[in-house]
């Protein structure tokens, strides 16, 4: 009787393990993830109350939205670096309190508090503050990711944490709206509150986040002994196994044409989204065949689907393994789309269902994709190597950018998104070409079962 009761102990061992690892750490992680997004993206609704104040283009704001990612990088890169030779824990509470302050003092913008500093520049300069307070979350957690689970399970981890992205914008933007038009307090224009009020939970999150965090399984006093045991053994192994498999060392990572390949994927994707995210709540407004409730609902339910999107492919990666298709394929589906809508401007109802084919498909590569580094390289390789792929962030300069400066100097938003569905295009044909040595597959043929059954359950 004891015999079997050991048995089916050990035979549940990782799901228990596992399950109680995502259940401590992802809603908590998705928690913060839509905070961030939720502050880097309420530019975009924001801007509706802050033109007319300002007299900002929308050149103007795309450069300030964009800017944002050239602050995302400065830091960005040590970042990876810290999670995995310093603590997690510590750096993610720091960069929370930082990124909220800078976030409310958005609602300064043009107040005494800048003195003479030009109105641009201000803007300019916060945007800049705020990607350098945020610089190293995302990065962070991905590495951060790779303490808990094995290769086998980070597909869907990954996959839930990135939830937090779509669902950010698609209940930020309607939030951020509610804000914006119906919070007048003290006589202060809406479009400062959004700032104000939005800054203040990750703020406050920054210090619970010290006391929550563990850095890794082997200081985990909240999982069982067996639990801690069998994943930090287990975790060591996969380790090994890279070694033995000569993966790539830090150095290798840098001169490694797979990293600049995924460097030039992550800038297109990225030019493509992130010009949509700050720039969709204004194409939809231009729909005046649609009431203004609706278009409102609108710009947030593309993003609902890419939720949607996200989870499906996170879980088909898990079980198929083949990171370089679940990358390309929703990257081309989503440039087919936009290029569709495009075609369908001058139907309001038509339109907002191909924009929601394309959120669906805008962001499911994010899973597989961001588990290739943690696949291809060794340990502190792919933390050098996610350092150096999230410099394809800098799409995020040069997206909102361009299209702001398309719409100023064309009028209206076709010229911008027809070349933004030309970069998701060309994202996805360069995904075709990602090459790695490890899949499920593999991990059947190497003997390793219980690895390749990660792909499938959690």
């Amino acid at each position: 009787m004891s015999s079997n009761t050991a048995a089916e102990s050990s035979t549940t061992l990782p799901l228990r393990t596992r399950t109680h690892v995502t259940r401590r750490l992802i809603p908590y992680l998705m928690l913060l993830y839509l905070m961030a997004y939720v502050d880097r993206a309420n530019i975009g609704v924001a801007k509706l109350g802050m033109q007319a104040d300002t007299g900002f283009s929308d050149a103007v704001i795309g450069f300030g939205a964009g800017i944002f990612f050239l602050g995302f990088l400065v830091l960005n890169f040590p970042a990876s670096f810290l999670v995995e030779r310093w603590s997690a824990r510590k750096l993610i509470a720091m960069i929370m309190i930082g990124w909220g302050v800078v976030a409310s003092l958005m609602g300064f913008l043009g107040t005494r508090l800048f003195g003479s500093m030009h109105l641009d520049t201000q803007f300019y300069l916060l945007r800049l503050l705020l990607g350098i307070a945020e610089a190293g979350f995302f990065s962070g957690v991905i590495v951060y990711l790779s303490h808990w689970y094995r290769p086998g399970d980070r597909p869907r981890a990954k996959g839930y944490f990135m939830l937090s992205q779509p669902v950010a914008i698609a209940l930020g933007i309607p939030a951020s709206g509610w804000i914006l038009e119906r919070i007048h307090w003290a006589g202060i224009a809406g479009w400062r509150w959004v700032f104000l009020l939005e800054g203040i939970p990750p703020f406050l999150m920054g210090f619970i986040s010290l006391w929550y965090l563990t850095d890794r399984p082997q200081r985990a006093g909240w999982l069982p002994d067996d639990e801690r045991e069998w994943l930090v053994e287990q975790l060591r192994a996969d380790e090994e196994r890279k070694i033995s498999a000569h993966r790539v060392s830090v150095l290798d990572a840098l001169r490694y044409p797979q990293t600049f390949l995924l460097i030039a994927i992550l800038f297109l994707i990225v030019t493509g989204n992130q010009a949509l995210i700050f720039f969709l709540p204004s194409i939809t407004n231009t729909m005046k065949s649609l009431p203004a409730g609706l278009r409102e609902v609108a710009a947030g339910l593309p993003y609902a689907c890419s939720a949607v999107g996200i989870t499906t492919n996170g879980i088909w990666t898990q079980r198929t393994g083949m990171l370089r298709w679940h990358t390309a394929i929703p990257v081309l589906a989503t440039g087919t789309s936009l290029a569709l809508a495009v075609m369908a401007r001058n139907h309001a109802g038509l339109m907002v269902a191909l924009l929601c084919l394309t959120g669906l498909t805008a962001q499911a590569y994010m899973p597989a994709f961001w588990t290739l580094p943690t696949t291809i390289f060794g340990k502190s390789a792919a933390a050098t190597a996610v350092g150096l792929i999230c410099l394809g962030n800098l799409g995020g300069l040069a997206g909102p950018w361009l299209f702001g400066y398309l719409k100023t100097i064309t009028g209206n938003y076709d010229a911008g998104l027809w070349v933004m569905a030309g970069c998701m295009i060309l994202a996805g044909l360069l995904a075709t070409q990602i090459r790695t040595g490890y899949d499920r597959r593999k991990a059947v043929l190497d003997g390793k079962q219980e690895e390749a059954r990660g792909f499938a359950q959690l």
